[in-house]
């Protein structure tokens, strides 16, 4: 059977960095293998639903480069592809574990529940439904049950866990897993509006779209005994399942925003390139078995593997991202750079923003930044000649060099010749720092001081070719006149 992989997000929240890593992992495997990737939407939780959740999600995983073979954007032939519209489907498959015996109907209020959960925690005992004392087909029997169906009394449909049973699975990342069915609550199948819960939907559409392996976070694993449960009573082969680890912050507690960014867009705007952050994301959790760190999309295709995803924690280094951006941004052609840089250029008011130009100073500064937006503000004083003012810190380099002045005349007149190469401008500012008695390294930071109003930057040589000789005498004139 060809191998079938699905993603199924809620229209809960926008898209996580952790759930963009479970999507990736799933198209890896899909695409390995020469399988199909599907989209399904979980949206049976209608009181946590947000608008435009979906639109977003899909959005963020296409900038990101995953798609998908089927789905409720693009079709195919096992939708509907969103749990609402497949309603009617699990009502059915409800019915059928209570008619064969492995699911039954319970009418306990919310008060009752709530009074068996207080008697178990004062009791020391972990909260779970007591199929024995509580109001349920079993403890009512058969012609109390069908007289309240009859009035339409409210109910639920709860599973009907094998309590002496041990439940196994092998799964393909922690191997394998043995839960004693006494530790399984009797899960709710079918909610008292008729709605599915997420257990009843998810087994019946894995099986119904013919999913083969079902690759999901670590923390649906505790669900996982529940569902070869639902397997087993509908007489199914259930799909080989797949649990990857968490990703951690780095003092190893679970994501959250308070160590900085989680949600994929959130990256997309501080100007992550999509294939930086889906390398950096797919190596948190999967080892490749050698040294290699970057890959491109089709080359994590060729590698991706479940048998190397780890089976701890991947704590989220963001450092080691921003680092990993700016590796991407050495490699990008200039003026591909240059047309995306546009618009952040044009929005500051700079003026000297033609392509080739901007291509230029990328091609400069670029190792010295991660991200592309940066090259506007570190190199501003390529693109304006409204400079910064000066710190008072490099006015004291400055009043340092009280030859300053005859340096930067000789400077100046030499850039009146026809010199136009970094090689030539190192040996004019050797002559410069001779006329001021100084060694030529003590000059550099003051000459780069008074042309770029910075004391770091790129190469200052390249720089002034850059900047170019009109610019660099109006620059040094208007220093000297103070």
């Amino acid at each position: 059977m060809s191998v079938r992989v699905r993603f199924a997000p809620s229209p809960t929240g926008f898209l996580h960095i952790g759930s963009l890593r479970t999507a990736l992992y799933n198209y890896l495997f899909a695409k390995h293998h020469g399988g199909s990737c599907i989209l399904r939407i979980e949206d049976t939780d209608r009181t946590r639903f947000v608008e435009g959740a979906i639109e977003e999600q899909v959005s963020s995983l296409a900038w990101a480069g995953v798609t998908f073979d089927e789905g409720p954007h693009t079709g195919g032939n096992h939708g509907p592809y969103t749990q609402s519209e497949r309603f009617d489907l699990y009502r059915e498959y409800g019915m059928q574990l209570v008619q064969n015996g492995t699911a039954y109907y319970a009418f306990d209020t919310a008060d009752e529940l709530g009074a068996m959960r207080t008697r178990q925690q004062n009791a020391g005992i972990a909260p779970k439904y007591d199929r024995s004392a509580m109001r349920n087909q079993f403890t009512l029997g058969e012609l109390e049950t069908a007289r309240l169906l009859a009035e339409n009394a409210s109910h639920v449909i709860r599973l009907k866990v094998p309590l002496q049973q041990d439940i196994r699975f092998n799964d393909l990342i922690r191997g394998e897993v043995v839960v004693n069915g006494r530790e399984i609550d009797d899960q709710i199948l079918l909610k008292s509006d008729g709605f599915p819960t997420y257990h009843l939907a998810n087994v019946v559409d894995d099986h119904l779209m013919e999913i083969t392996h079902v690759i999901r976070a670590e923390e649906w694993l505790p669900s996982t005994p529940k569902h070869i449960i639902l397997y087993q009573a509908f007489g199914w082969e259930p799909p080989k399942f797949a649990h990857v680890p968490l990703l951690l912050n780095p003092d190893r507690s679970k994501m959250s925003k308070r160590h900085g960014d989680v949600m994929v867009k959130d990256f997309a705007t501080k100007g992550f390139f999509p294939e930086a952050l889906v390398n950096f994301v797919a190596l948190c959790g999967w080892n490749p078995g050698t040294d290699q760190e970057f890959f491109s999309m089709q080359d994590l295709i060729d590698s991706f593997s479940l048998e190397r995803v780890n089976k701890a924690g991947a704590v989220f280094d963001y450092q080691k991202l921003n680092w990993m951006n700016g590796e991407y941004l050495k490699k990008r052609n200039v003026h591909d750079l240059a047309r995306e840089l546009h618009p952040v250029l044009a929005g500051k008011g700079y003026q000297y923003i033609d392509e080739e130009f901007v291509a230029n100073v990328i091609e400069l500064v670029r190792e010295r930044v991660a991200f592309l937006a940066d090259v506007a503000d570190f190199a501003d004083y390529l693109f304006s000649d409204n400079l910064s003012s000066l710190t008072p810190e490099a006015q004291e380099v400055l009043a340092k060099l009280p030859t300053l002045n005859t340096a930067l005349e000789t400077f100046k007149h030499g850039l009146g010749t026809s010199l136009d190469s970094p090689e030539s401008f190192k040996g004019l500012a050797q002559a410069a720092a001779d006329a001021a008695c100084v060694k030529q390294g003590a000059l550099m930071k003051p000459l780069r001081l008074v042309l770029t109003h910075r004391e770091v930057g790129a190469d200052l040589f390249s720089t002034i070719k850059l900047i170019g000789i009109d610019r660099c005498v109006q620059r040094i004139e208007s220093f000297i006149a103070g």
